[in-house]
């Protein structure tokens, strides 16, 4: 006879650290008891549509293979698996001659207020550590096994099937709720269906995290850190690139970390070209919420009384939250221009989150993409050489090209450059043209000393604009401009706002009612 998951719980807490002196915390699928410096996580004995931990034999290949494949991201997190067995006399011991009953993966403990959807909640996550979060999760997937025999249409369908039959498990929606929930899904699935497959075939199904949430990625040692990757599930997991980046961006954007979310998709699209991928992301969004909604909603059935109202309360707004990401959005193409020190990037990562689809537009900004171009970290200062006509000129060719693809898509884009000269102003507005799109340009405008003040007191960051360049460039003049004029003397935010009512129809408006702020 089995032995219950209370009593593999009260053995391991006398172990580690006596029965009192334990911090336990309790999730859907696992238990993880904390004592000094170590976490001791178990599998719980249940069974869902979507896991199987219900034998001791599975719940040691779970521990198992968890262990194996979080070492790829967090080996200094891991530290080993041990058995639980129970002799003949009923007695639990570690790894004993009795019967195999359960399985610990031991784990060193980091402070709880170092995950990250603590930090969402105190407001402690910021741009910086987003843009590594993003640059680490790129450097993951560069490295993962690709696979050609998972993902795709088929493997979207898979996880559909399984979102489907575990909402339905719940008393979160009626069954007629779910069949339209369901047809939504299905009839996107199928207007997507040839991009999944090309994007299979093309490599870009890869043995992923799988499980991406904020509550899954933690400041380790100062260094943002994925764990806890899906192990239960080897199709789950093996999925397209840009679904397993979906469950962050969606979780960001649950906690209304709008900003953060279109960072974190930004910055991950500068280390890797999935472009092609952009009309996903919001569909993957969409998918992830679903997901949380029928975990979270499970999770309310196996809770105390008293936190099961706002279980479900939260399992709703996720449902909610679904349904608002599969709303269509027109591509737009906005240009910000204007002189060195006018704050073009902070506008635009301000104006970003409000424009296009979920998580916000795609952000080109020129100095990034020359420093791409020559294969240097985006805060290191190039040479003058790489400022000459002819090598602005490529990146002016490679920022219209780029902006065009993020239109083909059917997604937003900004593109954010000084645009000082008229052909250059005339050529990205075609862009929008022959993609069909509609085109906004804003040429922000301050007075020499303002910028000449901004552009020395930089420290970091891709511009490598010197007061020398922004006399230069007045010197110049940019000609006649016929782009709507910003005072960008001001507030970036209030630069943002002007921005914001003239694009009105293309602004996001689907925040559902009850998201929590943070």
């Amino acid at each position: 006879m089995d032995v219950n998951e209370q009593e593999v719980l009260r053995f391991v807490k006398r172990e580690v650290g006596g029965s009192d002196d334990v911090d336990v915390i309790t999730t859907h699928g696992s238990i993880i008891v904390l004592a000094g410096d170590r976490a001791y996580k178990l599998k719980r004995h249940v069974r869902f549509p979507y896991l199987d931990y219900s034998t001791p034999d599975r719940r040691l290949t779970a521990c198992r293979t968890e262990y194996e494949l979080n070492k790829r991201t967090a080996p200094e997190i891991y530290i080993g698996v041990h058995e639980v067995t129970c002799d003949a006399d009923g007695e639990l011991a570690w790894s004993g001659e009795g019967r195999l009953v359960d399985a610990v993966l031991e784990m060193r403990r980091f402070d709880q207020d170092c995950l990250f959807d603590r930090m969402a909640q105190h407001g402690a996550l910021t741009p910086a550590i987003m843009t590594e979060t993003a640059r680490r999760i790129a450097e993951f997937h560069k490295e993962a096994s690709v696979s050609f025999d998972h993902g795709g249409m088929q493997g979207i369908a898979a996880v559909l099937d399984i979102n489907d039959r575990s909402l339905r498990a719940t008393d979160l929606i009626s069954a007629e709720e779910a069949d339209v929930f369901l047809a939504q899904f299905q009839r996107d699935l199928e207007r997507h269906g040839r991009l999944l497959e090309e994007r299979r075939r093309a490599g870009k199904v890869r043995r992923c995290h799988g499980d991406l949430t904020l509550r899954n990625i933690c400041l380790f040692e100062g260094r943002p850190t994925l764990f806890d990757c899906i192990e239960f599930d080897e199709s789950m997991a093996t999925t397209d690139l840009l679904y397993d980046v979906a469950f962050l961006l969606m979780d960001l954007w649950y906690r209304d970390q709008r900003t953060l979310a279109n960072i974190a998709l930004n910055r991950y699209l500068d280390e890797c070209d999935e472009t092609d991928g952009l009309a996903l992301v919001p569909y993957f969004m969409a998918i992830r919420a679903t997901v949380r909604a029928h975990v979270t909603a499970a999770q309310a059935k196996n809770s105390d009384p008293h936190a099961v109202p706002g279980l479900m309360r939260e399992a709703r707004h996720y449902h909610e939250l679904a349904h608002s990401l599969l709303a269509p959005s027109p591509p737009v193409l906005v240009a910000i221009g204007g002189f060195s020190g006018t704050g073009k990037s902070t506008v635009a990562s301000l104006l970003a989150p409000d424009l296009g689809p979920a998580p916000g537009a795609r952000v080109l900004n020129s100095d990034r993409l020359r420093k791409l171009m020559h294969s240097v970290p985006v805060d290191q200062k190039l040479p003058p050489s790489s400022y000459s006509a002819e090598r602005s000129a490529e990146v002016y060719e490679k920022l219209d090209h780029e902006a065009g693809r993020v239109l083909a898509s059917g997604y937003a884009a900004i593109a954010d450059a000084v645009f000082a000269r008229p052909d250059e102003r005339d050529r990205i507005e075609r862009v929008a043209q022959v993609a069909q799109a509609r085109f906004h340009g804003f040429w922000l405008h301050a007075p020499v000393e303002t910028l000449t003040a901004r552009v020395t007191a930089r420290r970091g960051g891709p511009s490598d604009a010197t007061a020398e360049v922004v006399h230069m460039q007045f010197a110049r003049d940019a000609g006649p401009v016929s782009w709507t004029q910003i005072d960008a003397s001001r507030d970036a935010g209030l630069s943002r706002d002007q921005i914001l009512r003239t694009l009105e129809p293309n602004r996001r408006t689907d925040r559902p009612a009850g998201i929590s702020q943070a």
